[in-house]
């Protein structure tokens, strides 16, 4: 408990600032003279009140204050909110192709069982951190060629509406929390075992046609989220 006082204390004094790493638990352990167990707790604690994240393999640092996004709660894509709010945000896209629905994706979609759709898998990183993991699936017909377009930092919904002329009118969402798998927990650089929030979306137009199906994985130690009732 002292160990973690005297680390809360240097970063709400601003010793330690946003993104800042912090000491190794071997500096930690030889600096106040305790044990390694003892360096994890505090920082496990710290991690626990949100003040410190980690990055697998790259040590603790120092929290930055979480931007409040709104996306889950609106029809805007998710780079559009964080680019909004002065975020800095790269793209990578994993996987990208076309294929048949799932019956998930058709039942998602209202698609038949031969129809086809454009799956995405992409990962954006905001501010240098690993931020979500999403798997996207489009209905083919309302997207063609989609599946062999540059997408690489580039928004998906900007590209839509330029390119198809499909704008967002209306979505679902459903928020759960999930325990990555090892391959996921790698990817979003968190330690494995870390609850991350789910985000299942079906999106649809001003028709009323369902576009967009995606699910995504969020690092919720990285901002929080606003939805507004009115």
């Amino acid at each position: 408990m002292q160990l973690m006082h005297s680390l809360r204390d240097r970063i709400t004094s601003g010793q330690y600032v946003a993104d800042q790493a912090l000491p190794s638990e071997a500096e930690l352990s030889e600096i106040y003279g305790v044990s390694r167990t003892v360096v994890r707790e505090a920082l496990a604690e710290l991690v626990q009140e949100r003040l410190i994240y980690k990055i697998k393999g790259k040590g603790a640092f120092v929290s930055p204050d979480r931007t409040d996004v709104r996306f889950v709660g609106s029809v805007t894509g998710s780079a559009a909110d964080l680019l909004a709010s002065g975020r800095r945000v790269m793209t990578t896209v994993l996987d990208q192709g076309a294929g048949p629905a799932s019956p998930e994706e058709a039942m998602a979609l209202n698609l038949g069982e031969d129809e086809r759709v454009v799956r995405l898998r992409r990962l954006r990183v905001v501010d240098g951190v690993p931020w979500l993991l999403v798997r996207t699936a489009l209905p083919e017909q309302y997207v063609p060629g989609l599946d062999r377009a540059k997408l690489e930092n580039r928004s998906l919904y900007e590209t839509l509406r330029r390119r198809y002329g499909i704008e967002a009118a209306g979505a679902d969402r459903w928020l759960e929390a999930v325990i990555p798998s090892a391959e996921e927990a790698n990817l979003l650089e968190v330690e494995p075992g870390t609850p991350l929030l789910g985000i299942e979306s079906v999106v649809w137009d001003k028709d009323g046609n369902r576009f967009e199906w995606y699910y995504a994985l969020h690092r919720s130690d990285q901002s929080r989220f606003y939805v507004g009732i009115r």
